[in-house]
């Protein structure tokens, strides 16, 4: 009996016969004829939330806080999610689209300076006076946005070779140990670089120091709490 929806409309044709490939491009296809290659909704999730972790701890460390005796910038309390955050992009869409994505919030970041730099030089307007208080909160220190955002890059792309070399020579398994393994080594190197390129003589040294230790013990905090969060996406 002769199989009528074999060559239907409804029914994607395949060059040599492989139901698994797109006939132009040889690339995967699902049963729905979309590209299995497309990014999934838990991968663009996870970028869009990784980028904007970033950009609100950039915001948040141009203020200087004091808690239990600590002098902690205020970015500290978001900015260590985006390891773990990482690691979930690592892990859903692969090694290079993570170096991709770090890069890139590195450059929406520096956009972002540039932004609040122009706006804060318009001329405002009389009756809102509130221009130098802009300027003086939202105002660019560049010498903090430099250590921002050269931290970000060494730390993250150092996190994920810590973490691929974790995954590739070490387990798969305990998935857990993985992103506690990269957020160790990472840390402490995004902190060395951000306290000391952004406040080194600026404070004194005691401060920045203080500054650095706050930033270990709270960033190590907040990687414990969100180990569980590396088991949110599947593997790639």
């Amino acid at each position: 009996m002769q199989n009528k929806d074999r060559f239907s409309s409804e029914s994607p044709v395949y060059a040599g016969g492989d139901p698994s490939s797109d006939h132009q491009s040889g690339a995967a296809i699902t049963p729905q004829g979309i590209p299995a290659s497309a990014l999934p909704t838990i991968g663009i999730v996870v970028v869009a939330v990784y980028v904007a972790a970033q950009i609100l701890s950039d915001i948040g460390s141009l203020k200087i806080a004091t808690i239990a005796g600590f002098s902690v910038d205020a970015g500290t309390f978001i900015y260590p999610i985006t390891f773990t955050i990482r690691d979930l992009i690592h892990k859903r869409l692969g090694k290079q689209a993570a170096r991709t994505v770090i890069i890139l919030t590195a450059g929406i970041n520096l956009f972002m300076a540039l932004y609040f730099q122009l706006i804060a030089r318009l001329p405002q307007d009389p009756d809102w006076g509130q221009g130098p208080a802009f300027a003086a909160i939202l105002g660019p220190v560049w010498r903090i946005v430099a250590a921002s955002i050269l931290a970000e890059i060494v730390s993250e792309l150092l996190d994920t070779e810590v973490y691929h070399w974790w995954v590739t020579k070490i387990s798969r398994r305990h998935q857990w140990m993985r992103v506690l393994a990269s957020n160790g080594v990472s840390i402490p190197v995004d902190s060395l670089i951000f306290c000391w390129v952004a406040f080194g003589g600026v404070l004194p040294n005691t401060v920045v120091w203080s500054i650095f230790a706050a930033n270990v013990i709270v960033k190590g905090l907040v990687t414990l709490v969100s180990l569980p969060g590396i088991y949110l996406v599947k593997e790639k």
